[in-house]
Formats: structure tokens, C-alpha cells, sequence
């Protein structure tokens, strides 16, 4: 699968569920690094920022499936950020791409998922640095 195709398996893995620009971010990273082979090409490139590990990237791919009408990307409601998730249609194409792979990947992504979906924005970042302290270096968290 190509990047856009792993953010939208991420999208579609969490039951309708909207993302926080942290949950996706530190899903895609956790995703790519653990599973580098995964995303065919180019890959993310994260590196270190206010809140650990960060590619625009990650962002970029969730409006080109807004533009398809596979995400939605809207205002949170509690601050001045956007919150992502897969329409209806990208729930269906998302389920369609986790089906053709490996059984332990499609699980993962779908852990991940939940995993990132269940966690606060402190806990999350916390846990990110404790599994990956270099994504620390440029941090302003101090949770």
C-alpha cells in the first residue's frame, strides 16, 4: 500500500471514530516504524517536534482523501485544531485495503488504532517518548 492507503486504513480502523491530530500522527508514525515494508515508495519521514514524532505529510494524504470523499476532516469543536476520519465511503474502500494484507498487519493497525483512540494527549505523547526518546529532542511537552 502506498502512504495515502495506510492513513486511510488507519481512518477506517477505528469504527467511525475521529482522530485528533495527535492520535493520527503517532498512529502513522508507530505504524511506519514498526512496519517499514508496509507502505510501498516513498514512506513518512517523521522527525522530532513540539509533541514528538510529526510529518505534514500525514496531514496532506488526509485532505487528498477529503478531496476524493473517502475522509472527513473538520473542526474539533474544543480548540482550533481539525479532527479525521473516514466517510462512509472511505470506511468501505479502507475496509477493501486492510483486507489485502497479511493477517498480523491488518491486526496491528487495527491495535494501533484502538490503542492511540483510547489514550489521552498526555498518556499518548508520554508513552511515544518513553518507546522513543530521540522523538523527544525538539519536545515543548513537559507532561
Amino acid at each position: 500500500m502506498n502512504r495515502r492507503d495506510l492513513i486511510l486504513a488507519i481512518l477506517a480502523s477505528s469504527q467511525g471514530r475521529a482522530y485528533s491530530p495527535v492520535q493520527l500522527q503517532k498512529a502513522a508514525f508507530l505504524i511506519s516504524k514498526r512496519m517499514p515494508r508496509l507502505v510501498d515508495g516513498q514512506g513518512f519521514n517523521f522527525v522530532p517536534y513540539d509533541y514528538g514524532p510529526f510529518d505534514s505529510d500525514v496531514y496532506s494524504e488526509a485532505e487528498a482523501l477529503r478531496h476524493v470523499g473517502e475522509a472527513v476532516v473538520a473542526p474539533s469543536g474544543v480548540g482550533r485544531w481539525n479532527v479525521y476520519s473516514a466517510s462512509d465511503a472511505g470506511v468501505a474502500r479502507g475496509k477493501e485495503l486492510l483486507a489485502k494484507i497479511d493477517e498480523p498487519a491488518r491486526k496491528y493497525i487495527q491495535e494501533v488504532a484502538n490503542w492511540v483512540l483510547a489514550q489521552s494527549f498526555s498518556s499518548l505523547v508520554k508513552a511515544i517518548y518513553d518507546a522513543y526518546p530521540e522523538m523527544r529532542a525538539n519536545s515543548i511537552f513537559r507532561g
